[in-house]
């Protein structure tokens, strides 16, 4: 499925910005290939997650001193 987004781009120092409008997502390149690579990063935004192996959690224990 294909939607519309609309994206602000702009200059800034050497680099190029591109901000989506609608959702909280901005890319940056050396030129105005900053719109290709927000135009990626919505899509991956978009894609539903896959399975993921659960991280090991570990007990650290740290001196601190109390200040």
């Amino acid at each position: 499925m294909k939607r519309k987004f609309s994206a602000s781009v702009w200059r800034e120092g050497d680099w190029y910005v591109a901000q989506c409008l609608e959702v909280d997502i901005a890319s940056q390149d050396e030129s105005e290939e900053a719109l290709h690579n927000l135009r990626e990063a919505i899509a991956l935004h978009f894609e539903p997650p896959g399975p993921t192996t659960a991280p090991q959690v570990r007990t650290l224990e740290v001196e601190v001193s109390a200040a």
